[in-house]
């Protein structure tokens, strides 16, 4: 049996035809179903819906053989255990700064002064800003981080930004880049020894399927 771990959501949509390219179609639609874990055309493979952020962990410890999740997701998890063959170039969007409109970030980075800063990717924006040498004291928030500086939490958010409309909607600003997000596919180091032939027919899809990809 292989075990591909999944998140619902827009990394289990855009990770349709990669599987169709191996020659699995997931049977049941995790918008329709209470199941945790779905069965797919290939008696052999199977898909389990767990948190974005506990796919690396299942495949670590070899509750999946392999997964599929942001590489945000994975530099906050660690890369233990876990071996990365593909960007899968899904799920695309980027980790950034922003702050409240008005906040002058610049002049406050220029003067030395220690922002507070409010995040869930604490490892990204910890190494970030050491980087660049600013002191910053770090807030570790689970969601709603548009709040943060509006209620005067934080100085400034760093989170992962797609079009900028949650932003704009709440009067925040973009004001650095971090880094850009994709999809990796992550595969058990142990699994990939034990189960070789079926992991990398799979593996090999989709790396095919990349190649001829706009």
């Amino acid at each position: 049996m292989i075990t591909l771990a999944l998140s619902k959501g827009r990394i289990f949509d855009e990770t349709l035809p990669l599987l169709r390219s191996a020659g699995i179609e997931v049977l049941d639609d995790p918008e329709k179903t209470r199941k945790l874990i779905l069965a797919t055309n290939r008696p052999e493979v199977r898909v389990v819906l767990v948190r974005a952020t506990d796919v690396p962990t299942y495949v670590q410890y070899g509750g999946a053989d392999l997964g599929i999740t942001g590489l945000d997701t994975l530099i906050e998890h660690g890369n233990e255990g876990l071996y990365q063959p593909l960007d899968l170039r899904i799920a695309q969007c980027r980790v950034s700064v922003a702050v409240r409109e008005g906040y002058d970030y610049a002049a406050a980075v220029r003067q030395g002064a220690r922002l507070r800063v409010a995040t869930k990717y604490v490892t990204i924006a910890r190494d970030f800003f050491a980087a660049k040498g600013v002191h910053v004291d770090l807030i570790k928030l689970y969601g709603s981080m548009e709040l943060a500086p509006l209620t005067g939490l934080a100085d400034a958010i760093v989170d992962l930004v797609s079009t900028g409309n949650t932003l704009k909607a709440n009067n925040l600003v973009e004001v650095e880049r971090i880094m850009d997000i994709s999809a990796r596919l992550v595969v058990n180091q142990a699994a990939l020894k034990l189960k070789r032939e079926p992991l990398r027919h799979i593996i090999d899809a989709f790396g095919q399927a990349l190649e001829v990809a706009p």
